[in-house]
This record gives C-alpha cells, sequence and structure tokens, in this order.
C-alpha cells in the first residue's frame, strides 16, 4: 500500500473515530458528567476521554464500527491495550490527583453509514476491566 493510501486511510479512520467519541461525550455530559479530557495522550498510550462525575474519574474507550458482524467493538480492547490504557491513566493522575475513583469504561459506537448514521447504537460497559 503507498504511503498515500495510508495517509488517506489513517485521516478517514480518525474522523470516523472522532464522530464517536462527539457522540460518547455529548451523552456523557447529558448525564452530569465533565469532559475534562479528549484524546489525552502520554508515552503509554492514548485515552479517548477523560470525565468526572461524583464518584468516579472515567477512562473511556470509544470503539467505532459498522458493524458486529466480525466481532463486538469491545472485543478489540485486548489485554495489551487495557495495560497501556491503565499506564495513561495513572500518568494522567500523577498530574492531577483526585479523590475520585477512577473508573474504566468501554463503549461500542455503531454506525454503519459513518457520521451520515440516522441512528448510531451506542452500547456503554461501564467497569469494562
Amino acid at each position: 500500500m503507498s504511503e498515500e493510501k495510508r495517509e488517506i486511510g489513517g485521516a478517514q479512520a480518525k474522523v470516523k473515530g472522532n464522530y464517536g467519541e462527539r457522540l460518547v461525550a455529548d451523552a456523557l455530559e447529558k448525564n452530569h458528567w465533565t469532559i475534562l479530557e479528549r484524546n489525552f495522550r502520554s508515552r503509554f498510550g492514548e485515552i479517548d476521554l477523560i470525565a468526572a462525575g461524583k464518584e468516579y474519574i472515567l477512562f473511556v474507550e470509544v470503539k467505532l464500527r459498522r458493524t458486529a458482524r466480525f466481532a463486538e467493538a469491545r472485543e478489540f480492547v485486548t489485554k495489551d491495550k487495557q495495560r497501556k490504557l491503565k499506564a495513561t491513566a495513572e500518568w494522567y493522575l500523577t498530574g492531577h490527583p483526585t479523590a475520585l475513583q477512577p473508573r474504566f469504561d468501554v463503549v461500542e459506537v455503531y454506525a454503519p453509514d459513518g457520521a451520515q448514521t440516522a441512528d448510531p447504537v451506542i452500547r456503554y460497559w461501564q467497569n469494562a476491566f
């Protein structure tokens, strides 16, 4: 595959990912969560969303897929990905101490028509790992 095609594919994936993350962030805010960070990066990895509520600080991994035909979206949050998310969350917390309990959630967003999907399906998994 040419470098140009990889860049285009990567850009399209980022647009789709941003769409899913925006849907989830909007849903969290409607449920009285405060979005603290979007796409927080460290040398360990990236966390899609970090949100705070009354009891918890959420570290949220968003997985957007067109369908679950191949596998459920949450299945792509492997043990290795979980390890990276936990390390990144620990890094975040060293710079942002809080009394809130950390929680790791995974959200599946199914959008068959990408950002043009009229009614995307969102499945939210609290305490996913």
